[in-house]
């Protein structure tokens, strides 16, 4: 709390004490210029006196308890008092320069003072010798030695305490904001001292990079003045383990044009008591405003809700609250009636899809957890983030779904259900964290073998994991944009869980594509395509397609394999290649090759057609993409239904004129192709090339064999 009269601050916590004998004044805050020289700011350094000081192991807990020895000094709680008032700047800028730099400027000031002001004790303390120290010059009052040296052991051993305050998880600090220490607050302002030069700027850096015992060494070397047996009794009794260590790496700093450093360590850079104040983000300040207003009254809608519906929302994690008591969603949402797949049964089944699959995973008996997972699918809370395959029904589930797979990936506790025409993930954290949940959907109805030969289980940092069919035998990893690269095998635990694999697209940008990992699994080749179900590659007549395995296929899905970013996320079930023609270029021996890729949907619609012109191999660069001739969406073209394409591209060759050509090829279907517009030719065969200009434009027409026309893709 902050209480403004002009230019001057008050900090709470930070107030006028009256010592026993007189009323010192108090620390200053001011805002305005506060750089007086030390000497008449602060205590003038003590004499160095190792014998002086506290007998008790811990002399930031207080005293020990026992009873003074003969001619030791006993420091009652009114000379404590004096001394850490009338030194109380001294004091403060020690265990600033002691404090770890991660709390940042504003929180270290609030600190130094927190510690500072609890530095006091509650009762007598007996010190083992007298000693005397001078009071600050300028003052009547004189202060004892041993009275200083208790209240600066104090504040000392907990400023070096705040190292190890910090919240830890297997030996690491946690990135966590600091802990408000108690009195002084500020709310509403940052404060800290006003910046040095680039003297300052240095020895801050350097303190920076010690460890907390030798800055502790380095401050009472330097700003107390305590020769070295003096500095190593005084941090043995502040609790250090190695005085000697701190000692040596505080002799170590060196801050070019410093000197001794006690000048910059006198200065304003480190005096957190003359301070200056700006304002916090106000812009955030009012967000979190709203933020709070907002949870309040979600709150309070909340709380009416749970009074109102009788039950609670624990059991069923992230999912809202439950819209009514109808007896068969319920079922639905009971863990006890999740139907499952025997585990052998895939192996005499007549059908082999997603419902022989068998329940997998070191979960499947949580119910705790599936029940959190059929409780987001019917009812998804406001923080679980839905994504679905389109035209994928995101509703509850009609009965009991079938329970696929439920365990740990990746710190990610992961639950695959199945029920009948829909495949769905639920995924929250391992750790226990009740942030949000993610919920997937996607289409599998009609799924044959091939398409239930594998699901994606889990993404993470540009990783997939694959949850394979119980029948995938053995799982290689391909590059597909290397035709020869038979990859190798990939590991697959006992629960059917792949190793992570690099992510299709990656390594890929704009115009470059060096690699495009895939999955063999079960002989069929899958790649994800940021679905739930990865899309198997096929090769071959639209009839009758195969597998992407040989060679040939492998050499035209290299140069093919980059343009399938243009069907991501688009509910893909297969994507086919089709190499329907092969054309020899003008004026060469060259030959290019005519390819049609149709990317279907588990959905029916929504498909896509492209035609690729391949030109001859490039010896630097053998597998480049090959170049869209056409793209067409909704289309039947290069399908079983309609196994036809005609498709046309300008071409430029590579000779002396490096003349122009319109090229176009039809599959076999076509007898003849005519072209005109802009260029004008006629080709008795499937196969046609005409002399161009560049930029040209022309209309191709096709006749089939068996009567007919067919017009060119687009």
């Amino acid at each position: 709390m902050w209480a403004g009269r002009r230019n001057q601050v008050t900090i709470t916590g930070i107030a006028r004490s009256p010592s026993v004998d007189q009323q010192p004044t108090a620390p200053r805050t001011d805002l305005a210029d506060h750089s007086a020289p030390p000497e008449s700011s602060e205590a003038a350094p003590p004499t160095p006196d190792p014998t002086a000081r506290a007998t008790s192991p811990d002399p930031a807990a207080g005293s020990s308890g026992e009873k003074p020895g003969p001619g030791a000094t006993v420091v009652d709680v009114p000379q404590a008092e004096a001394a850490l008032v009338e030194n109380y700047p001294r004091l403060a800028r020690l265990a600033y320069l002691v404090l770890p730099p991660r709390l940042g400027r504003h929180r270290r000031v609030l600190t130094a003072h927190a510690v500072v002001q609890r530095a006091l004790p509650r009762k007598p303390v007996p010190l083992d010798a007298p000693a005397t120290v001078p009071a600050p010059r300028g003052t009547a009052h004189r202060l004892s030695q041993p009275a200083y040296s208790l209240v600066r052991l104090r504040v000392l051993s907990a400023a070096l305490a705040e190292e190890t305050r910090a919240p830890r998880l297997f030996g690491r600090r946690l990135p966590l904001p600091p802990v408000p220490t108690g009195l002084p607050q500020v709310w509403g302002l940052r404060v800290f001292p006003p910046s040095g030069g680039v003297d300052e700027l240095a020895v801050d850096q350097a303190l920076a990079g010690l460890s907390a015992p030798a800055r502790a060494a380095y401050v009472l070397r330097v700003l107390e003045r305590l020769d070295e047996p003096g500095a190593r009794a005084v941090l043995a009794a502040a609790g250090v383990v190695d005085p000697h260590r701190a000692l040596t790496a505080a002799d170590a700093v060196s801050v070019p044009g410093a000197g001794d450093g006690r000048t910059l360590l006198e200065s304003a850079e480190f005096d957190p008591c003359s301070l200056q104040a700006r304002p916090t983000d106000l812009m955030r300040r009012r967000q979190r405003l709203r933020v709070a207003g907002a949870a309040g009254l979600a709150l309070a809608v909340g709380g009416v809700a749970l009074w109102l519906t009788g039950g609670g929302w624990g059991a069923d994690g992230a999912a809202a609250p439950p819209y009514s008591r109808n007896p068969a969603a319920q079922a639905a949402l009971d863990p006890a009636q999740l139907t499952h797949a025997a585990a052998g049964g895939w192996r005499d089944a007549e059908r082999r899809d997603f419902s022989v699959w068998p329940a997998r995973g070191e979960r499947t008996s949580d119910r705790a957890l599936l029940r959190r997972a059929l409780a987001v699918w019917a009812r998804p809370g406001a923080t679980a983030q839905v994504s679905a395959a389109p035209d994928t029904p995101t509703g509850p589930p009609a009965g009991p779904p079938r329970l696929l797979f439920a365990g740990v990936v990746d710190r990610a506790s992961v639950v695959l259900f199945a029920d009948g025409s829909r495949v769905v993930r639920y995924a929250e954290a391992a750790d226990g964290d009740q942030g949000g949940v993610a919920l997937d959907f996607a289409r599998v109805d009609g799924a044959d073998e091939a398409a239930a030969s594998a699901l994606v289980v889990n993404r993470a940092d540009g990783n997939v994991r694959f949850l394979t069919a119980p029948w995938a035998g053995d799982v290689r990893r391909l590059d597909l944009a290397k035709p020869s690269d038979d990859g190798g095998r990939v590991a697959v635990d006992s629960r059917g869980v792949t190793e992570a694999l690099r992510a299709p697209g990656a390594d890929t940008t704009g115009r470059s594509c060096d690699s495009w990992p895939a999955l063999l699994a079960g002989g069929h080749v899958l790649t994800d395509l940021g679905e739930l179900t990865p899309a198997r590659l096929t090769y071959g007549e639209p009839a009758h397609p195969g597998d992407a395995t040989s060679h040939a296929a492998r050499t035209i899905w290299a140069r093919t394999v980059c343009h399938l970013p243009a069907v991501r996320s688009r509910g893909v079930r297969t994507v086919n290649s089709w190499p329907f023609a092969a054309q020899r270029l003008p004026a060469t021996e060259d030959w290019a090759t005519w390819v049609c890729t149709r990317a279907a949907t588990w959905r029916g619609d929504g498909s896509r057609v492209m035609a690729q012109f391949q030109p001859p191999l490039d010896g630097e660069k053998p597998y480049t993409p090959g170049g869209v001739a056409a793209r067409a969406e909704d289309s039947p073209a290069c399908g079983p239904r309609s196994p036809r394409v005609l498709a046309g591209v300008l071409w430029q060759g590579k000779g002396a004129g490096k003349r122009w050509y319109l090229l176009a090829a039809g599959s076999d279907e076509v007898r003849s192709i005519k072209v005109s517009g802009g260029v004008s030719g006629h080709s008795s065969s499937r196969l046609l090339a005409v002399p161009a200009s560049g930029g040209s434009r022309a209309e191709l027409t096709g006749e089939l064999k068996g009567g007919g026309g067919l017009s060119a893709l687009r």
